[in-house]
């Protein structure tokens, strides 16, 4: 059994579907302040170092347990986005995603006792559709405050897919979490098996 460090309905989804036992725990780190340290770091470096932190974070409070972090965010023309902080800033963004190509970097790592053991990161990119303001504002109506939570302010499960015209990459690193390379990393460390 593993520890999730999250309180992410999607990544605890993907974990129950693929039948992989876990408890989830919320890590209590402070997102914006570890972003601001790492400074004008990759994406990708980003996205593993929260997943880091917070898997370090659940490690400290669940001693001998395998903890598994997680994080994801967007970049779009050369901007980061995290989650939007209320409905107009969740507008703004996908006024700004409109025709554009955003990239969603997400990571994951494996932390016991205070050790970082696996860590890797993965990134889809999804072309955006030309969005018009009506479409914006419907598509808030039927998906806020649900996409509260969501970078990119979409869930591809739901109607989030109507945002896009092309998209390249696993369909579990846009849920949130590359599950794919967790699980290999979970049979290597013999957590799981075939």
């Amino acid at each position: 059994m593993i520890v999730l460090a999250s309180k992410s309905a999607s990544r605890r989804a993907m974990l129950e579907a693929a039948g992989i036992p876990f408890t989830a725990q919320p890590a209590h780190v402070d997102e914006r302040a570890i972003e601001a340290a790492l400074g004008d770091s990759a994406a990708p470096d980003i996205a593993l170092t929260l997943a880091r932190e917070k898997a370090l974070a659940v490690s400290r409070e669940t001693p001998g347990a395998l903890v598994l972090g997680s994080d994801s965010l967007v970049v779009c023309g050369g901007q980061r986005f995290d989650k939007p902080e209320d409905r107009e800033a969740a507008a703004r963004h996908l006024r700004f995603f409109s025709g554009k190509v955003m990239e969603l970097h997400s990571a994951a790592a494996l932390v016991r006792d205070g050790e970082v053991l696996w860590g890797e990161p993965a990134v889809a990119r999804l072309t955006v559709a030309p969005l018009g303001e009506a479409f914006i504002a419907d598509y808030l109506d039927d998906e806020w405050p649900e996409v509260a939570g969501c970078v990119g302010v979409f869930r591809i499960e739901g109607r989030g897919v109507r945002l896009f015209e092309a998209i390249e990459g696993d369909y579990f690193t846009i849920l949130g979490m590359p599950l794919l390379k967790v699980q290999q990393a979970l049979r290597a460390m013999e957590v799981l098996t075939r």
